[in-house]
């Protein structure tokens, strides 16, 4: 399978990226450890999570997510740990708030302890701190990677203006620079990264692996009306999604779908995967046969045509 780079770093990506948010979530453990044995097993080779995962449900505190992921390592061994890559972010938990200094040498050496490595693979401011100079954010990266802890960086939801910022300071002081972005981008949601920043991330060679690549799930077709919000715990958020031009992208979706012999979630993420700049879209999966599909995108190619007949329906 054909890797793509992660920026400079160095580092590469199958074409998808397994999500860890649902890992001792939706997914129980036992459930968990099964998606990511398949997960690697069809070829993926970047996991990502974060350390506020899944601080957001009644009686979790987050690191659930981490943690999973660590005895998933423990319990596979070192020969598993070398064909693996592990993401995760900081600055977006309550409990490690913000990107100073310290709390980032803090967050990381939480986060090593609970996914039980000895280096994050790609390490991620989580969401900007514009209260924290974006050279003392770098600078404490940097001290990350000096000490072995972390092998490259990344932003999540920046802004063009930003992350081309962050980038001047990373040139002017000598500091490691973001070599990803992770982007709220899919089908549905275009606006917030084509454009300013994808002309940036394209020009600089920066790697983007957008979350919500399925659009919490209203992509895969299984939301069509009221009547389905009830099939997830996500089912709540498809009211944004289900209108009129919402109902012509799954419209869009299952034509193309159909020419393929392909399902809408495969045909969505892989039309992502054609998008200028997007190394690797993340999703996410709760069941096996959820995650067969996803996985099935990475051999999926859509043709010039069906690419322009999603981009129509699309457009915003």
């Amino acid at each position: 399978m054909h890797h793509r780079p992660l920026g400079r770093s160095g580092l590469t990506t199958a074409p998808l990226v397994l999500g860890g948010n649902v890992f001792d979530w939706t997914a129980d453990h036992a459930m968990s450890f099964r998606l990511l044995d398949a997960a690697v097993d069809a070829g993926v080779n970047l996991i990502d999570t974060a350390d506020v995962y899944s601080a957001w449900v009644p009686g979790h505190k987050g690191g659930e997510s981490e943690t999973a992921i660590g005895a998933w390592l423990a319990a596979r061994g070192s020969a598993l740990r070398a064909k693996v890559l592990i993401t995760t972010k900081v600055g977006m938990w309550p409990a490690r708030p913000g990107l100073g200094r310290a709390n980032i040498l803090a967050a990381c050496d939480d986060s090593l302890k609970r996914l039980g490595i000895d280096t994050i693979d790609l390490y991620q401011a989580h969401k900007d701190d514009e209260a924290t100079p974006l050279e003392e954010t770098l600078a404490a990266f940097g001290e990350l990677i000096a000490a072995g802890k972390v092998r490259a960086i990344g932003a999540s939801n920046y802004s063009s203006q930003r992350l081309s910022a962050a980038l001047d300071a990373s040139a002017a002081g000598g500091l490691p620079r973001y070599e990803t972005l992770q982007p709220l981008y899919n089908l549905y949601d275009r606006r917030a990264y084509e454009g300013d920043l994808q002309d940036l991330c394209v020009a600089e060679s920066i790697g983007v692996i957008p979350y919500y690549g399925l659009a919490s799930g209203f992509l895969t077709g299984k939301y069509r009306s009221d009547a389905d919000f009830g099939k997830s715990v996500r089912g709540g958020r498809m009211a944004s999604y289900l209108n009129d031009r919402g109902r012509a992208i799954l419209a869009a979706l299952d034509a193309v779908a159909a020419a393929l012999n392909a399902t809408p979630a495969q045909v969505a993420l892989a039309w992502m995967m054609r998008r200028p700049g997007i190394d690797a879209p993340i999703a996410s999966a709760t069941n096996l046969d959820q995650l067969a599909d996803l996985t099935a995108a990475m051999h999926l190619t859509l043709d010039t045509p069906q690419m322009a007949m999603l981009d129509a329906a699309s457009a915003d």
